[in-house]
């Protein structure tokens, strides 16, 4: 184990280095460079000390050097939870590859820490020998006793079998701004930039991007600006002149398809594709919407272009905000509102509304630890059967779910095209991993997009219009108010097929309800089946959907290249299930779903399919990590292996 304790004072080699240093832009290290294929990074503290903010800005530089990355940010549950605590610990995880990549990494190579509380909750993630670097001046007696520590962990054998690097992180900090006009309180708040310039300068990472982003971002308060700056500089010129960083590390560009990249989050990438589907229909997009975590950031990010004809309404509550949205549909626009598990349950009488009246709209769940307010910034797939059956009565709806930030662009456009074409409500399915993670996102080509195209009927005067007249797949045509001849009957009555008359007779109760059945299953004629990844027949067939995929693909790919007889189907629609999956299902003697829950789509498999599958199930507001889904996985194909053995 490495230790280093340092207490830095003017005469050190830190500070007559800093002195010449701070002012220039800083080179490559002077010490010996390690080349990784990638590595893991996380950064964690209280929820104001700025570790989002760092996480972001490691991100960004990562992205602009050409690797691959993917994050997973980790945010208190509680608004403003009492400093020092557990409870208000904020982290940032980042992975980044010179490979491609799926996931926001397994253990952690290196872990930041800037109190007790973050080390007690985050260091079991850490790699065994990993990198365990903290902020020695946040560990008296006041600080252990905020985390509930009877005993300093960095004294007690807590931190054997790391490298630990202790660094005086809040000394060092006040002493890089003392040019600076700021108070101690200012000071200490610049921390999380020198632990950004530590992480920087041990891995390689350009600050020349965060340098441009102190300057904007403080550009009202340069005092500030100057303290982050020189902060920063400060961090990077500790890990060149101590003596507790014998190497650095540089992670090469990764191979990417050509093209042009951007970072995107989960939520961004999601209101990105909402516009872009507004635009191939030449519709208005309109988003009704009542804050809530995680999924207010779809409401910021859409009130941000007005510019481009984009209408965002932020509803007194959430039965509101799904009732604009039904006028938004009915008035012939795109209609979208973003919820999370609470609020879709408040939406559930608007959906039954769109669903009998047979409008096109757009309801997104992003997902979190339920029941109830449970875990409002933790991720959990555990709303897929209130995605498909929680509305009263037979009132089905097409269930398309993201696999990840970058996917999330073209699921919001293949949800609208579905809407559009079978004039039925669609809801998406994301959570919070994929909401608030990201990734690389290839810019795509719009001239190369297909458009929407929406047929809205004209005055017929040689015929009677009739609204729920319908074609091929069952859909009624969407007339827009006010077009002369057009006037039909609307609400939540029981209609008659064709004239939509109200009608109560059972008999045409029962066609109803088949009739909107089946034209949810015809959604199976709009879209792409599922593909196997590897055998499409074998041992074992890993089922994922949502956000389990990177961990599933990641794991399925290892588990082949040791010789496993391991495929991996992913499913992007949910509801309907894909005609076709019965028959792939048949191909492989045992069947794997991990899900972010109980077993949700364990049971709709085994119930409309009659196939027994195995659960990986965990509902700790986490997601899977590659070894965790590898070992049950290799137990299952052990299985296999012993059934053969004992036919034999």
């Amino acid at each position: 184990m490495l230790e280093v304790v340092r207490r830095p004072t003017p005469n050190t080699i830190f500070h007559r280095r800093l002195a010449a240093m701070l002012q220039t832009n800083l080179g490559d290290s002077s010490k010996p460079v390690q080349e990784l294929k990638g590595a893991t990074v996380r950064l964690a503290g209280d929820s104001g000390d700025g570790m989002q903010l760092s996480g972001m800005q490691l991100t960004n530089t990562s992205a602009l050097a050409g690797n691959d990355i993917a994050t997973f940010p980790d945010f208190p549950a509680e608004i403003r939870a009492p400093r020092g605590t557990r409870a208000g610990v904020s982290g940032f995880q980042v992975h980044f590859s010179s490979e491609e990549i799926f996931t926001p990494g397994d253990g952690l190579d290196a872990l930041v820490c800037m109190n007790p509380a973050a080390l007690v909750t985050n260091l079991r993630d850490l790699k065994p020998n990993g990198l365990l670097i903290v902020n020695a001046d946040s560990f008296e007696e006041k600080d252990l006793k905020l985390a509930k520590l009877a005993r300093n962990p960095l004294e007690d054998g807590t931190t054997d079998g790391y490298r630990l690097i202790r660094v005086k992180m809040t000394q060092l900090t006040r002493d890089s701004v003392a040019e600076t006009k700021i108070s101690v309180k200012e000071a200490d708040r610049c921390k999380n930039f020198f632990a950004m310039g530590l992480i920087f300068w041990l891995y390689g990472r350009d600050m020349t991007p965060t340098l441009r982003f102190i300057e904007k971002k403080f550009s009202g308060a340069l005092d500030v600006a100057t303290a982050n700056r020189l902060a920063l500089k400060a961090g990077w010129n500790f890990g060149e002149t101590t003596e507790a960083f014998p190497t650095t590390y540089q992670v090469p560009a990764a191979t990417l398809p050509p093209g042009h990249y951007r970072s995107v989050i989960g939520n961004q990438t999601l209101a990105y594709g909402l516009m872009a589907a507004a635009k191939l229909s030449g519709k208005k997009l309109f988003l009704g919407s009542y804050p809530i975590t995680p999924a207010s950031d779809v409401l910021h990010e859409l009130s941000r272009y007005k510019n481009l004809d984009v209408l965002t309404f932020q509803a007194e509550d959430e039965i509101a905000a799904i009732c604009s949205i039904i006028g938004a549909a009915f008035a012939g626009q795109m209609g979208v509102t973003a919820s999370s598990g609470p609020g879709i349950l408040l939406k559930g009488e608007g959906m039954s509304l769109g669903v009998m009246m047979e409008l096109p709209m757009l309801i997104i769940d992003i997902q979190r630890g339920g029941p109830s307010t449970g875990l409002p910034t933790k991720t959990e797939q555990a709303d897929l059967l209130m995605a498909i059956h929680g509305r009263h009565g037979e009132c089905p709806m097409p269930v398309i779910a993201a696999a990840s930030p970058a996917d999330c662009f073209d699921v919001a456009i293949e949800a609208w095209r579905v809407a559009t074409r079978l004039m039925s409500p669609v809801m998406i399915l994301s959570d919070g991993y994929i909401a608030n993670g990201s990734e690389p996102w290839k810019i795509p080509d719009v001239q190369a997009m297909h458009p929407i195209v929406i047929h809205h009927p004209t005055e017929t005067p040689d015929q009677k219009f009739l609204p729920y007249e319908r074609d091929h797949l069952l859909a009624r045509p969407w007339a827009i108010p006010g077009t002369e001849g057009l006037m039909h009957r609307v609400g939540g009555l029981e209609k008659e097929d064709r004239t939509g008359n109200v009608n109560y007779e059972a008999a045409n109760h029962q066609h109803m309800v088949n009739t909107r059945a089946q034209k949810v299953s015809n959604t199976n004629d709009l879209v792409d089946p599922p593909t196997i990844f590897g055998q499409r027949s074998g041992d074992v067939l890993v089922v994922s959907w949502g956000g389990t995929y990177g961990a599933c693909r990641t794991a399925v790919t290892q588990l082949q290249a040791s010789g496993n007889s391991v495929s991996h189907l992913h499913l992007r629609w949910v509801n309907p299930l894909p005609r076709e999956l019965g028959s792939m299902l048949a191909g492989f003697r045992k069947i794997v779903i991990p899900e972010l829950n109980t077993g949700q789509l364990r049971q709709l498999i085994q119930g409309q399919l009659a196939i027994t599958a195995h659960g990986i199930n965990k509902v700790e507001g986490k997601p899977f990590s590659i070894s965790e889904l590898i070992a049950k996985i290799q137990a299952v194909v052990a299985e296999c292996d012993a059934e053969v053995a004992s036919s034999l």
